[in-house]
């Protein structure tokens, strides 16, 4: 998709599609209050060419509901799409990424190739972040999982316009404000207030969110492949292509570097597949920086898991496809990270395997010895996603990280906790949280934070080893965290356990039903405030 960022005026800009947003600015509440839809521009001709539909009662502006008007009356566009945002009080940057989305995704069916976007004029909604939001939510809309589909039909949007929307004013001799901006004096009170426009600042802005838009795409595209086309030797060779591209150091191995590095946890869960494991290494080393602290991104990369001898049942497994999501969030975050360049140094390991139920497939009851030394005993041979990112954890400690973040589609547990809502957030760390927190303001992804605590480790203790990879039904997610906490010790950790929110299970107006990316902009913008 082709992207460009536009200073512009409105009512004469030529496009197949203008979209422009609206708020329900009403304030009142009881059984009588009525929506009060309000367009974000202060574009007269715009508002002039929604007035009547506005009026009428039948837009509400509830958050990405939509309206088309065909040739709209005093506007070069062909049509004007009007997309809410829901509550004024309630809008966010947020609301204007799914408002993108939304858009794009309104388009494609229709065989609209081209969209202008108007950024919102509201004093609550900063245009540059808003610009970042609005071209990471197009490539959101844009993406389809149909890949395989024989009579597949191109519907992506070939062209992405957002535009920060400028007004010749009445005397052009007199005036002296940036872009054709009227004064505050002039502008009536139900018109939006335009910020001062900061041209390199929302230029910037939008330069980063079509990186992360794309990142984010590349990791939806890896999560996207079926078993037998993305095995864990395919996935290496695709993350050392990636990595070649953006200029990112790499290495990718396989069995005999696990049993040189004594990796009998990650080991265990591949060795009842044909398929060999990959082992995934990914270097980022910004020009200058030879201290500070050193990130290590760690993924689950299970291109296939059929539960091993611990066999899932036949319903859905077709979606253990996903199971390598949260490696996929960490190549897609370093491919970002290698096109931002944020001084910090950062490391990703992705542990990519398939867990099958082969004759030489691992047992319950076996026994064997992470890289750490420590022994773990198997319960369920299902709980395979902490075995790979022990000893990834691990090996990221090894190679010089100072502070620990991974992402897992890791347990069902956590889906029964929050939902296909938010995704499960486990910290060692106030500080290292704080900062993840921090990031949600700017990423918009929600993550709610669970507990960790000795109570929990107790239900992992094994009587015949060091701890048994899984504590029984109750707290689940917990304490599968606290399995992972016990490798990743004193280093400062964050667990992302995704595997509610890494699939889509339905079409959203802003994103399409199957993989969603989840924790790419997060992680990205965690790297970014060291």
């Amino acid at each position: 998709m082709k992207t460009q960022l536009s200073f512009a005026n409105l009512a004469s800009t030529e496009t197949d599609l203008l979209a422009v947003l609206a708020v329900d600015a009403q304030t009142a509440k009881g059984p009588e209050a009525k929506p009060y839809p309000v367009l974000l521009t202060a574009d007269e001709a715009v508002k002039t060419a929604a007035a009547a539909v506005l009026s009428s009662g039948e837009y509400k502006a509830g958050a990405n509901e939509t309206l088309l008007l065909h040739a709209p009356a005093g506007l070069a566009a062909r049509r004007l799409l009007i997309v809410g945002l829901g509550k004024q009080a309630k809008a966010t940057v947020n609301s204007v990424r799914n408002a993108a989305g939304t858009a794009a995704r309104f388009a494609k069916p229709r065989g609209i190739r081209e969209m202008v976007f108007a950024l919102p004029e509201s004093e609550s909604l900063p245009t540059a972040p808003c610009a970042r939001a609005a071209v990471e939510g197009a490539f959101v809309g844009d993406f389809d999982p149909d890949t395989y589909r024989s009579d597949r039909k191109d519907l992506s949007i070939q062209s992405f316009t957002a535009i920060v929307a400028t007004r010749p004013p009445a005397n052009e001799e007199e005036s002296t404000e940036p872009f054709g901006y009227e004064t505050s004096a002039s502008r009536p009170e139900s018109q939006p207030a335009a910020e001062p426009v900061d041209e390199r600042a929302i230029r910037a802005a939008f330069a980063e969110g079509v990186i992360i838009g794309e990142s984010q795409n590349f990791a939806r595209s890896l999560v996207n492949e079926p078993g037998n086309k993305l095995t864990p030797t395919i996935l290496g060779q695709r993350a050392a292509q990636m990595a070649q591209e953006v200029g990112l150091g790499w290495g990718v191995y396989s069995t005999d570097k696990l049993h040189e590095l004594k990796m009998g946890a990650f080991w265990s869960v591949s060795q009842g597949s044909p398929e060999p494991p990959a082992l995934i290494v990914l270097r980022y080393e910004p020009e200058g920086v030879k201290d500070g602290p050193v990130l290590g991104l760690v993924g689950k990369g299970i291109t296939f898991d059929t539960g091993g001898i611990s066999i899932k049942p036949a319903d859905n497994m077709e979606k253990m496809k996903y199971d390598m999501a949260g490696g996929a969030a960490m190549l897609g975050a370093m491919r970002a990270i290698a096109l931002l360049k944020p001084k910090v140094r950062v490391i990703a390991i992705v542990c990519a395997a398939e867990n099958m139920p082969d004759g030489k497939a691992q047992k319950p009851g076996d026994v064997q010895t992470a890289m750490s030394g420590k022994t773990i005993e198997i319960i369920n041979t299902d709980a395979e996603g902490r075995l790979v990112l022990a000893d990834g954890l691990a090996y990221a400690k090894q190679l010089g990280a100072t502070h620990l973040i991974d992402a897992a589609t890791l347990t069902g547990a956590c889906v029964v906790a929050l939902g296909m809502v938010n995704a499960g957030v486990f910290s060692n760390d106030d500080a290292a949280y704080e900062r993840f927190n921090a990031a949600l303001a700017t990423s918009g992804e929600k993550f709610w934070r669970l507990p960790l605590g000795e109570e929990y480790v107790d239900m992992i203790k094994s009587d015949i080893g060091d701890i048994k990879n899984t504590g029984g039904r109750w707290g689940g997610a917990i304490t599968a965290a606290e399995f992972l906490h016990t490798f990743a010790e004193d280093t400062p950790w964050i667990h992302l356990d995704i595997a509610g929110v890494a699939w889509m299970e339905e079409n959203k107006p802003y994103i399409a039903k199957g993989p969603s990316g989840i924790a790419v902009r997060s992680v990205v913008e965690w790297v970014r405030t060291f």
